[in-house]
C-alpha cells in the first residue's frame, strides 16, 4: 500500500519502536499504510523472488539491501549529509523517494508492498507510470546510483522487486567532482572529521548545533537544557552553551528548524 506523508508524533503509534534520532535526522513518524511481507523479519540479501502477487497490479516489493561491507560506513537516508551531498546528484525526487522507502523499512524491517501510483501522487509526481515519467526515473535512478537494486538479482534491474540501502554510503569521487566548489570543500572538511576521535567530533557538533540554537535567541540555560536532550555529554552541553549563548527566547527544535 501506500508509503502516507507522516502526521503523527515522532514516536509510531503502532509496530516495533523506532530507534532514537541525533540532531542529523530528521524525524521519523509512524506511516500507517503498508502491507508487510508475510513473515518478515530481517531479511537476508538477496531474496528469493519477491515478485508482486497477480491480485496486487501496480506494486513492487522492498526489502531492505543489507551490505556488511558498506553499512558501517553508511549514514542513515535522512542524515543531513544525504541532502548536502547525495542530492545534488540523486536529485530531489529520488532523495525523497529513497527517504520515503527507509520510513517504511524501519516500521516494517523484513520489507513491505509499495503502491507505486498513490506513492507516485503523495510525493507530488504524478501517476503515470511510463518508462520516462518522473517516479519510474527515480525509482530507476536509485539502481543507478547503487542505491537500489533487484531483490533477485538474477531478475534483472526493477524485476523481483528492490533491495534499497538503509545506510547510504559516502559519496563517491566520481560523482563528487560534480558537485559545486564550495560543496567539494565542504565534503572534505567533512571527511577531515570523521578521522578525528570521537570525542572531538562531538565537540564540534555540539557547538554547531548551539551556535544554530543561539542565532534563534536561544539563552544559555536553553542551549544546555536542549543539548542535553539530545544526549550530548553534560560537559559538552556547558561548553558549547557557553560559547555562543546570547538572551532571549528558543525558537528552534532539534533539527534547527524555526
Amino acid at each position: 500500500m501506500i508509503l502516507a506523508i507522516p502526521t503523527t508524533p515522532s514516536q509510531p503509534t503502532a509496530g516495533p519502536p523506532v530507534p532514537a534520532r541525533d540532531p542529523d535526522t530528521y524525524p521519523i513518524a509512524h506511516l500507517g499504510h503498508l502491507t508487510p511481507i508475510a513473515g518478515s523479519g530481517p531479511v537476508p540479501d538477496p531474496v528469493p523472488d519477491p515478485v508482486p502477487d497477480d491480485d496486487a497490479p501496480g506494486t513492487i516489493r522492498i526489502v531492505p539491501w543489507i551490505d556488511p561491507i558498506a553499512d558501517p560506513h553508511g549514514v542513515h537516508p535522512c542524515a543531513r549529509y544525504v541532502e548536502l551531498y547525495w542530492l545534488g546528484i540523486l536529485g530531489p525526487s529520488a532523495t525523497w523517494l529513497l527517504r520515503r522507502i527507509a520510513y517504511g523499512l524501519e516500521i516494517h524491517p523484513g520489507g513491505f508492498t509499495l503502491h507505486l501510483a498513490e506513492t507516485a501522487r503523495a510525493l507530488g509526481l504524478g501517476d503515470r507510470q511510463g518508462r520516462n515519467a518522473p517516479f519510474p526515473r527515480a525509482l530507476q535512478r536509485l539502481v543507478t546510483f547503487e542505491l537500489a537494486r533487484s531483490a533477485n538479482v538474477a531478475a534483472g534491474p526493477l524485476s523481483g522487486g528492490l533491495a534499497v540501502r538503509t545506510r547510504v554510503p559516502p559519496l563517491p569521487l566520481r560523482h563528487l567532482q560534480r558537485l559545486p566548489a564550495s560543496l567539494q570543500a565542504s565534503h572534505r572538511q567533512w571527511q577531515a572529521e570523521q578521522r578525528l576521535p570521537q570525542v572531538e567530533q562531538a565537540r564540534r557538533r555540539a557547538h554547531r548545533l548551539a551556535a544554530s540554537l543561539a542565532a534563534s535567541g536561544c539563552s544559555r540555560e536553553e542551549i544546555e537544557a536542549r543539548l542535553g536532550t539530545w544526549h550530548f555529554h553534560p560537559a559538552l552541553a556547558y561548553q558549547a552553551a557557553a560559547g555562543v549563548a546570547t538572551p532571549g527566547g528558543c525558537h528552534l527544535d532539534e533539527h534547527g528548524t524555526r
